[in-house]
């Protein structure tokens, strides 16, 4: 599909790429229940808390420590209310349970979802040592994850990651049945748009832009052959009263366009 379409996006004007992006990552908690938000990274940690405010009331948020927290502070101040205790060996059972819905970010990811946040370059030798694997392996093989992308390009999104860290499908398939069980990577969200993995063999798949974004232009930043559909849609506008929960009540110092370029 070549796009040629105008760029400008439908409704009014007002949001930043940034608030869209807000949006696009509050989404992925819409209507989850009584599940533990595990956000990582600012947009994603404003998202979950704008997600609990409107459309998933009783989503968990946690300190990021050892408690939940029953209000909803903005990003970076602390909590008045003190809603559970949730340690760490208990995190860890939570996890196991699946009972958790964690967003990660990605140094690398391919077009079935394995993400890599250990290394650049070969293993033995690397390039650039990064954060190492973490907990992304029992994530993606016990509960429903998603990821976070602030700059998308072609440096992030490659054919091949260098090193799995986090599963995806098609590295899950090959594990077999004790990988696929519980195995279930929900979306994608970067600067430039949002995505699932629907294609044929769970292969991404773009599934809206961003206003001010094509499909050339995503297709372009991307290192791998991209599904679309014939008619992708624009990431979808955030109501008044989103807008004013982003910005006076959830992230009123603006730190959201500090992770996001307009």
């Amino acid at each position: 599909m070549t796009d040629t379409d105008s760029t400008a996006a439908p409704g009014p004007a007002v949001a930043t790429r940034a608030e869209y992006c807000v949006i696009a990552c509050a989404e992925a908690w819409r209507d989850a229940g009584e599940i533990l938000a595990s956000p990582m990274g600012t947009v994603p940690a404003i998202a979950a808390r704008l997600a609990k405010l409107t459309f998933s009331p009783e989503l968990l948020l946690t300190d990021g420590e050892a408690l939940l927290i029953g209000d909803v502070p903005a990003v970076g101040e602390p909590s008045g209310v003190t809603e559970g205790w949730l340690p760490y060996r208990r995190h860890l059972t939570m996890v196991m349970g699946g009972r958790r819905h964690v967003m990660m970010g990605a140094s690398q990811i391919d077009r079935f979802g394995n993400q890599n946040i250990s290394c650049i370059g070969d293993w033995n030798q690397p390039k650039r040592q990064l954060l190492g694997v973490r907990g992304a392996p029992v994530n993606t093989l016990n509960n429903p994850v998603s990821y976070w992308i602030p700059r998308h390009s072609t440096r992030v999104f490659v054919a091949k990651v260098d090193m799995i860290s986090g599963v995806g499908y098609d590295s899950a398939a090959a594990a077999g049945p004790s990988a696929t069980r519980f195995h279930d990577l929900r979306r994608v969200v970067s600067d430039l748009g949002v995505f699932d993995f629907g294609a044929a063999d769970h292969a991404m798949r773009l599934v809206s832009r961003h206003p001010g974004v094509t499909v050339d232009q995503v297709r372009e930043a991307t290192g791998f052959a991209l599904a679309a559909g014939d008619d992708v849609p624009f990431t979808r506008e955030p109501t008044a009263e989103e807008l004013r929960l982003i910005r006076d009540v959830l992230d009123p110092g603006g730190l959201r366009e500090r992770e996001v370029r307009s």
